[in-house]
């Protein structure tokens, strides 16, 4: 009678070989066909062939902003960096914001937002004249040539002030509409004291405090600066507001001071 027998287990060190010879041959596997993807991929067939801008343009042609980023762009449909992409069109004057997406099989989509000037910028710190305060309050660099607004006001303040200096100049500009004046530059300095410049010539210093301080301030000047013109009969030249129960006024010929609660002048003395 013949006798079985049961095949002996590969030895540890055999089987061992055996995995790592699996492994490597499935690493080179993976690495070939990597190689041979990265080939495939990078052939002209691939290139970017057209790219589509849209967004409501005023300050760009579609022809200029291709001009000015395509030279800045990278790889092909599927090896370009969309982000590198995004700063390439950002890089354009009056750009904002750009959103890049391919579009199958070698296209590329462009959705622009601009810069919508609301001021001009003239910081603290330098006397550059080429900067512009857009409407979410950021300084962004332009050629004032292509501004279509010749009335916009200028904001001079610190360095990361423009912000907080737009919502301010939001919020004058309404109570001294009502003087039929309009804020041609309004300024705050280092020590938050604000002052502000109108289309007449006059000055108006402002003050110090939170925005609804200075906005108090302010309305109760409004309120009754007319009345102090009118008796006067002589335009403002300037105004401090910067007094604790009242405000001090300067006519062209004449200076005066009134508490702001009332509607009675007198002669400031000198």
């Amino acid at each position: 009678m013949a006798t079985a027998y049961a095949p002996q287990p590969l030895p540890a060190d055999v089987r061992l070989m055996n995995a790592t010879a699996l492994l490597l041959a499935a690493i080179g596997a993976l690495a070939l066909a990597g190689i041979a993807l990265t080939w495939v991929l990078r052939q002209p067939v691939f290139a970017v062939k057209s790219i589509r801008v849209e967004g409501d343009l005023a300050h760009n042609s579609v022809l200029t902003i291709r001009a000015n980023a395509a030279p800045r762009l990278a790889g092909n449909f599927f090896t370009m960096d969309l982000v590198a992409g995004r700063r390439a069109f950002e890089a354009v004057p009056w750009v904002r914001h750009a959103v890049v997406n391919r579009v199958w099989p070698n296209r590329l989509t462009v959705r622009l937002e601009e810069h919508r000037a609301t001021a001009l910028w003239a910081g603290s710190t330098d006397d550059r004249n080429d900067r512009l305060v857009n409407s979410y309050g950021e300084v962004f660099e332009a050629n004032l040539g292509d501004v279509e607004d010749d009335n916009l006001p200028t904001l001079r303040g610190p360095d990361g002030s423009s912000v907080a200096m737009l919502a301010m100049l939001g919020r004058l500009q309404p109570l001294f509409s009502r003087l039929d004046l309009h804020i041609d530059t309004l300024e705050l300095s280092g020590r938050g004291s604000w002052r502000a410049e109108l289309d007449s010539g006059a000055e108006v210093e402002l003050g110090r405090g939170t925005d609804d301080e200075v906005l108090a301030r302010t309305l109760a000047f409004v309120g009754s600066i007319t009345q102090v013109t009118q008796k006067y009969k002589r335009p403002m030249e300037s105004a401090d507001l910067r007094h604790t129960d009242g405000y001090a006024v300067r006519l062209k010929g004449i200076t005066t001071s009134t508490d702001a609660r009332s509607t009675a002048a007198a002669p400031a003395a000198r």
